[in-house]
């Protein structure tokens, strides 16, 4: 039998086996998590995703061959909903870029020795992985990218700058798109390169949010040496990589990796603590959320979902969970109570004296924006989906050095 994900049938008794295991697992684990262990926040969940790796559940969708367990996606969604009950960090903050995107890329996309260096040690969370893709040029027009790589022995040398990058003080490796050829159409131009972040040619900005925390960074390049065979797909073949890892960021966003709304099952408590669940329009606000909820996880069972459908679904639940949390925490207006907003870190944003509710209500503006606009996953369904016509692209079939670009 192939060790493929999703070629191994789903037995009733075998998935109690698994959720069985699962809750072992989750019950030894617990001290890793906890803030009691006096361990700081990343090193909490490396060791949690070593832990985890090891005890063969760090990558249960991925093939036997790259060190996974082959199974299909109701086991991951058995595990989550495992890890959900406990209040665990399903995607461990700081690690779901690699693990729900970067690394997925690899697996599908990456040559041998790409798999075998990366894998393993990024499920393990052994490294931190960033995504390289937006610029100041280039954002929902993603292609029009400038940074570029120019091939120099056995490495290649990059030079440009890259915003919006999550994580990237942190990261050990990211994801780069780079323009590796000016001479074909903008989409066929394009690499997909493997860049270590420590290095002197790389230089990370953190970008102050409204939060008051820095999640976000300028990346600047400038000489910065990647190795020539670290490439993902081939040399040009980059915006083929590109999408399909978007698909597997869309698809982690609406599974619950990255930035997550505020969860129902808090502000049903904050609505409890209020006195205000016998109100007619709260209680309508709670099940709207508790719906939502349960949509998003059947979303995320069905095999073969355009991934921009449970995105829209999860940004949808992520601004009205916030709108009903305001009126909730902050009945005369959060400006008013001088929170120190940005205190506290995503997760955390409980606590009575309501700064950590301050902060998931600001952070979720960013919930229509994360992996592609709200307006670009529209577009992209009405496109694939919906057959529409495809908005003009003035620039298409011309070389991207021809390409009238402000400079």
């Amino acid at each position: 039998m192939s060790d493929e994900p999703g070629n191994h049938p789903v037995d009733d008794h075998d998935l109690k086996a698994f959720r069985t295991e699962v809750r072992k697992f989750l019950d030894q684990v617990r001290e890793l998590t906890s803030h009691a262990s006096g361990r700081p926040p990343l090193e909490q969940r490396r060791a949690y995703l070593a832990a985890r790796f090891d005890a063969g559940l760090g990558a249960i969708d991925y093939p036997v061959a790259d060190g996974g367990r082959g199974l299909d996606r109701r086991y991951v969604e058995a595990f989550r909903t495992e890890a959900a009950s406990r209040d665990f960090d399903l995607h461990a903050s700081g690690f779901g870029i690699g693990i729900g995107m970067c690394l997925p890329t690899i697996r599908d996309h990456g040559s041998d020795d790409l798999r075998r260096r990366f894998l393993r040690s990024g499920l393990r969370g052994d490294e931190v992985w960033c995504q390289l893709y937006s610029e100041p040029g280039a954002g929902s027009d993603l292609a029009g990218l400038t940074t570029r790589a120019v091939r120099d022995g056995d490495e290649w040398v990059v030079t440009g700058q890259k915003v919006w990058t999550t994580g990237a003080t942190d990261a050990d490796f990211g994801i780069l798109l780079a323009r590796t050829d000016w001479d074909v159409p903008k989409h066929a131009g394009i690499s997909m390169l493997v860049l270590p972040m420590r290095q002197p040619g790389v230089e990370v900005r953190p970008l102050n949010q409204m939060t008051g925390v820095a999640h976000f960074n300028e990346v600047f390049m400038d000489g910065a040496r990647v190795p020539y065979d670290w490439v993902i797909g081939e040399e040009g073949n980059g915006w083929r990589m590109a999408v399909a890892l978007l698909a597997h960021e869309r698809s982690s966003i609406g599974a619950g990796g990255g930035r997550q709304p505020i969860p129902t099952e808090r502000i049903i408590a904050l609505a409890r603590s209020a006195g205000m669940t016998a109100d007619p329009l709260v209680r309508q606000d709670l099940a709207h959320l508790a719906t939502g909820t349960r949509i998003i996880q059947w979303l995320n069972l069905r095999q073969g979902i355009h991934p921009s459908i449970p995105k829209l679904w999860r940004s949808r639940q992520g601004c009205r969970a916030a709108q009903v949390a305001s009126g909730l925490a902050f009945p005369g207006g959060a400006a008013w109570l001088g929170d120190p907003i940005g205190t506290t870190e995503p997760g955390d944003f409980f606590g009575a004296d309501g700064s950590h509710w301050a902060y998931g209500i600001c952070d979720s503006t960013a919930h229509s924006l994360g992996g592609g606009t709200d307006e670009v996953q529209k577009n992209t369904l009405g496109e694939r989906i919906l057959g529409l016509p495809r908005e003009p692209t003035p620039d298409r079939g011309l070389p991207f050095s021809q390409v009238p670009r402000n400079n």
